[in-house]
């Protein structure tokens, strides 16, 4: 009898603990969390990025005029009928009248003649598509009474959104993470080693490798298989004796000594960026190609560590200490990176992919704003913005992505309509994720089941035939941490002790 309670007790335990977890959470909250931030954080980090535009006609008798972005704030989802009014709205109601659930948003607009305020305003540049049971969401909060009186099940999750009356999925995917400097073997006895620089909009691979000749190459925008000696030096580390010390103070590398005598000659910083010049700015006059050099070190290597040319030290160190990863790794002092260990991968969900949607469409929204102005410039009057802010642009570009799922850079299948066959076919399409790799493709260690996917992915669920492995769908008690910034780290960690050098 007692060994009998002693099995049937843990299962209560566990019953009582998955009922206790489903009581404070829901299986979307990461998505939730994911879409809050981006309304609260997100959208205002992309008009930072492009918080100030400047014309380039602007009238005779006025030397200077810019046009600058403040606050962007987002409403709550509303209606405006077809006399006007404007009331709120449930998304029973969108999806019987076959309309979408979203909110407007509202920026803070400021123009500046010779540096004098002329104008300043908040106007309504466009619509956001808000998910179902977020904070902005009108349901948000509701008890179960209060829910069945708005004509929603109470039962139901959230986490996605209506466009046009149709619900749509935002679907998670996973992707390799940026700012991870990755060395694996491509044939026997050749590395390669990737890293995917990302700040804001800018997303740009690194690759490292070693050819025949000795020497170690870095590849990155226009820049292609440049000695990784020669860009070293262009950012300020010119002793030979410098750049042993940058890569390892401990021991000494020999594979370096081929490549410090192959630039011998290059002594100065000024030489080492016309000797990379030569090969980006083919055909241009000495001072244009240097100075077109210089824009892309600064801007395009390593843009996660800075974009000033102050910051050209702190990455030819990180620069170093990647060479001397990729060397211990190439003379197997050190394990290749396993690109499906999910220690490596990053989920990328809803608020992360509508950013990446947003950032792009307002860089449109914001030439179109500075294209009118100019063209009435040109007729020779001087135009208040407020007029020539076209709110249907950046609506119908964002609605027109959720509607087909074809998202920036070139992504499909992005945002799907939700199945609602039954129940568990809604909570398995609200919990997938997709790997970006084809399908058409063999990749079979990306097919495999991983030993750290378990308790994150479900080892069961995944299609059969060419998906398989590919499409995968989260554990039912997952739940996504959301990315921190690097300097909110970096604070926590100099609180606690750091000291740099």
């Amino acid at each position: 009898m007692d060994s009998h309670n002693h099995k049937e007790t843990p299962k209560m335990e566990r019953n009582i603990l998955i009922q206790k977890y489903y009581e404070e959470k829901r299986f979307v909250d990461s998505s939730i969390q994911s879409f809050n931030r981006l309304l609260e954080n997100g959208l205002q980090e992309a008009i930072e990025e492009n918080k100030e535009a400047e014309p380039t006609i602007i009238p005779a008798n006025i030397e200077k005029f810019k046009i600058r972005f403040g606050r962007i704030t987002v409403g709550k989802p509303e209606i405006t009928e077809a006399d006007g009014s404007k009331r709120p709205i449930y998304p029973m109601e969108a999806r019987l009248r076959k309309i979408s659930y979203h909110a407007p948003i509202f920026l803070e607009v400021s123009t500046y003649i010779n540096d004098v305020q002329r104008e300043n305003f908040v106007a309504e540049v466009g619509k956001m598509p808000i998910m179902l049971k977020s904070k902005y969401c009108h349901l948000d909060g509701l008890k179960r009474e209060d829910l069945i009186k708005h004509g929603e099940d109470p039962s139901d999750p959230g986490g996605y959104f209506i466009v046009n009356g149709t619900e749509r999925v935002i679907v998670h995917v996973e992707d390799l993470a940026p700012n991870s400097f990755m060395v694996e073997e491509t044939d026997d006895n050749v590395y390669s080693g990737r890293f995917f620089a990302s700040k804001g909009s800018y997303k740009i691979p690194h690759t490292f490798e070693r050819k025949k000749d000795g020497l170690y190459y870095i590849t990155f925008t226009r820049v292609k298989s440049m000695p990784i000696v020669v860009v070293l030096k262009a950012l300020g580390i010119i002793r030979d004796e410098e750049i042993m010390k940058a890569v390892s103070t401990e021991k000494n590398y020999d594979e370096l000594l081929v490549n410090l005598f192959e630039f011998v000659e290059i002594k100065t910083q000024e030489q080492a960026i016309d000797y990379i010049s030569k090969y980006v700015g083919v055909g241009q006059s000495k001072e244009v190609r240097v100075e077109r050099t210089r824009e892309i070190l600064d801007k395009y290597l390593l843009p996660n560590i800075g974009m000033e040319s102050s910051a050209r030290l702190a990455k030819s160190r990180n620069l170093a200490k990647m060479l001397k990863k990729f060397i211990d790794v190439a003379n197997h002092n050190r394990p290749t990176d396993d690109k499906d260990h999910y220690m490596n991968k990053r989920v990328r969900m809803a608020g992360d992919l509508l950013l990446d949607l947003f950032r792009v469409n307002f860089k449109v929204l914001v030439g179109d704003i500075l294209y009118n102005f100019q063209r009435i410039i040109k007729r020779g009057k001087l135009p208040s913005i407020r007029v020539i802010i076209r709110d249907k642009l950046l609506t119908s570009r964002l609605y027109s992505s959720m509607a087909t799922g074809e998202w920036v850079g070139g992504r499909q299948g992005v945002s799907q309509r939700m199945s609602r066959t039954n129940y568990l076919d809604m909570v398995s399409h609200l919990q997938r994720v997709v790997s970006p790799l084809s399908s058409s493709q063999e990749n079979f260690e990306a097919r495999a089941l991983h030993c750290t996917h378990l308790g994150r992915l479900c080892p069961i669920e995944t299609p059969e035939g060419t998906n398989i492995g590919l499409r995968k769908n989260l554990s039912m008690l997952c739940s996504l941490s959301q990315a921190s910034s690097e300097d909110a780290v970096l604070e926590k960690l100099r609180g606690a002790g750091l000291r740099e050098p």
